[in-house]
């Protein structure tokens, strides 16, 4: 049994050593526990006892691919958030699996200690990208959709640093780029979410780029 408070980690990857390698990243490390790993999507949909908070998905899978399995994930534990992990940014996969209700893209070389934080970010509601996904979504979205003006009143650098939110930056790597401190960031952070009328990191930054705040 996971200790009480550990985020409950499921992994459907169809590479034996990859998924094990992810297990015991994800179990040896204190407030994570991994209650599942599945070669398919299929063998998971068959182990109906298994709750996660976060499901490690891939993207490339024998029988039902993971883009397409996002939106079943979704349907039957709503509760779960679903986070991608492919080899490669594919701009179709990509978008196919978040229009689908992915919560983030991983590519699979991300260190374990990103891998780590962005999956208390997915389960703490954030949108975790690595960058070179980060940038296909944003580049899809500035294609899609229609420029609108922005009354929002952003100063410059709350739109630098929504900028950097959107390419996959945390807050600390923010404050980094912009030579402010954290507590900084968190200050623009509030700014931004009050002049936006929104509640979280991912909802800021999609509308930003909705709006076309972020060019």
């Amino acid at each position: 049994m996971p200790d009480a408070g550990a985020i409950r980690v499921a992994i459907v990857e169809d590479d034996r050593a990859s998924r094990e390698g992810l297990a015991h990243l994800i179990n040896g490390t204190p407030g994570y526990a991994c209650v599942g790993a599945f070669g398919s999507v299929e063998e998971a949909l068959a182990a109906a006892t298994v709750q996660s908070d976060v499901l490690l998905l891939d993207i490339h899978l024998p029988g039902m691919t993971g883009s397409e399995a996002v939106k079943v994930f979704r349907t039957l534990r709503p509760a779960t958030q679903v986070l991608m992990l492919t080899v490669y940014a594919e701009r179709d996969k990509v978008f196919e699996s978040i229009c689908n209700g992915a919560c983030g893209y991983l590519l699979k070389q991300t260190p374990p200690a990103r891998l780590l934080d962005a999956i208390r970010e997915a389960h703490e509601g954030g949108a975790p990208m690595s960058p070179e996904v980060a940038r296909q979504v944003v580049a899809l979205f500035r294609k899609l959709a229609p420029p609108q003006d922005s009354q929002q009143e952003l100063t410059p650098q709350e739109v630098r640093l929504l900028g950097l939110l959107a390419e996959g930056y945390s807050y600390q790597s923010s404050a980094r780029q912009l030579n402010i401190s954290v507590n900084t960031v968190r200050n623009y952070i509030r700014s931004i979410y009050e002049k936006l009328h929104v509640h979280s990191k991912s909802e800021a930054v999609s509308k930003a780029i909705r709006q076309r705040i972020i060019q």
